[in-house]
């Protein structure tokens, strides 16, 4: 609401009108567009949802309402999409919640001791670190997993001798192998950069109550590290999420390998379309649900 000028009491004029030129037409127009698509893909999808909609409300209806249904539900086939390999579909998705949870636990112990490495003074530890770092950010991640499992399968006679081969001939051990390896040179830089925020002072004061430095890097800055990344850490554990795809191209039925295997059987494009919904629905949970995290945790730097 525009306020009154206080000497005259006249509010001032409306700004005027915005002209409708062609790059606003044709905004419009394409948002009426996508809007229509929108609907129409929703629509779609929630055709194959008619059955289970149907039976869920059939004890709430009217009865002229719950005729209809139970008629409908008797006499009309229902051959949806979803019936056929739904359960697949949530087969993939514990698949994936296992991949991206052992990967990023494993990926988070990793890189405590890397990201110390790299902050250290020391070449003999550093530079290691560095090369490590370099090599896992520098490089696409499906490279890294056909290195890991094709690589190491060429090895097999000399795995076999020391008893590693139980491991690597697994896609499951070894794709969990490399996300580790790969999430771990992001998340320790991640870790340095929130390490180096924190004030000297910290340390200094640390040290003047005589605490020693494990002591005063666990306790004191560590904790108030963690604070600082965690953005950039739920960050990390979308793309790790999205990420995951890639296991399906080494025969893990994860979700893109489930829908992989669901396209190949009925060429139906929409196999696809619910994967994106799984992985949209998996992103949007984790964002909501690592925004109350750090509410939670920073609720003492709010003024």
């Amino acid at each position: 609401m525009i306020a009154p000028n206080p000497t005259t009491g006249l509010k001032p004029p409306p700004p005027p009108a915005r002209p409708w030129t062609n790059t606003r037409i044709a905004g419009h127009v394409l948002m009426a567009l996508w809007i229509v698509a929108g609907i129409s893909l929703v629509a779609y999808l929630l055709g194959n949802l008619e059955k289970p909609i149907l039976e869920a409300l059939l004890p709430y209806l009217p009865a002229d309402w719950a005729t209809w249904a139970d008629a409908r539900l008797e006499t009309h086939e229902f051959d949806s999409f979803l019936e056929r390999y739904g359960a697949k579909y949530v087969e993939g998705f514990l698949v994936t919640l296992q991949i991206v949870g052992l990967s990023l636990l494993f990926g988070a112990l990793l890189s405590i001791p890397i990201a110390l490495a790299r902050s250290s003074t020391w070449k003999i530890f550093s530079a290691p670190a560095y090369a490590y770092v370099y090599f896992f950010r520098g490089t696409p991640l499906l490279a890294q997993t056909f290195l890991i499992y094709y690589g190491f399968g060429s090895f097999r006679p000399e795995l076999q001798s020391v008893g590693l081969w139980w491991f690597f001939r697994d896609a499951f051990y070894c794709v969990v192998f490399a996300f580790s390896l790969n999430t771990a040179a992001y998340q320790a830089e991640i870790l340095r950069g929130a390490i180096q925020n924190i004030a000297k002072g910290q340390w200094e004061g640390a040290a003047a109550l005589g605490l020693t430095r494990p002591v005063t890097f666990f306790k004191v800055i560590l904790p108030q590290a963690l604070m600082v990344a965690l953005r950039p850490y739920g960050n990390e554990i979308i793309l790790m999420i999205k990420g995951s795809a890639i296991a399906a191209i080494i025969t893990i039925y994860d979700i893109m390998g489930e829908t992989r295997r669901a396209y190949s059987r009925t060429y139906d494009f929409q196999a696809y379309i619910w994967a994106a919904v799984i992985y949209l629905i998996i992103v949007e949970t984790l964002r909501r649900v690592w925004d109350r995290i750090e509410a939670r945790l920073t609720r003492h730097l709010k003024r």
